[in-house]
């Protein structure tokens, strides 16, 4: 299938962008099926956006398994162990049925 350059219109700020038949093959392999909605810089601005968010919600820790500091995505019970990522993936993989 022959890919052609569209011009689309930014639901954020409203500015016409360019989706190149390059970006058009790459989303076609990718199995999406929407167009952007976004131009690249507001795209780039909601990204950011996102990390930070993510980045604001991190909750220190101690790890009870290794002693080690880390951050976890969520507010650590009491009640329960919190382990480092390390420890973690160790721990899930052991638990795998082989």
């Amino acid at each position: 299938m022959a890919f052609a350059d569209k011009t689309l219109t930014c639901r954020e700020c409203g500015n016409a962008f360019v989706w190149s038949a390059g970006e058009q093959e790459f989303y076609q392999q990718k199995g999406l099926v929407h167009e952007p909605q976004r131009c690249p810089d507001c795209r780039k601005r909601a990204k950011e956006e996102r990390r930070a968010a993510r980045a604001a919600n991190m909750h220190d820790i101690t790890c009870s398994n290794c002693g080690k500091a880390a951050q976890v995505p969520f507010e650590p019970r009491t009640d329960r162990p919190v382990f480092c990522s390390e420890c973690f993936e160790e721990k899930r993989t052991a638990q795998r049925p082989a």
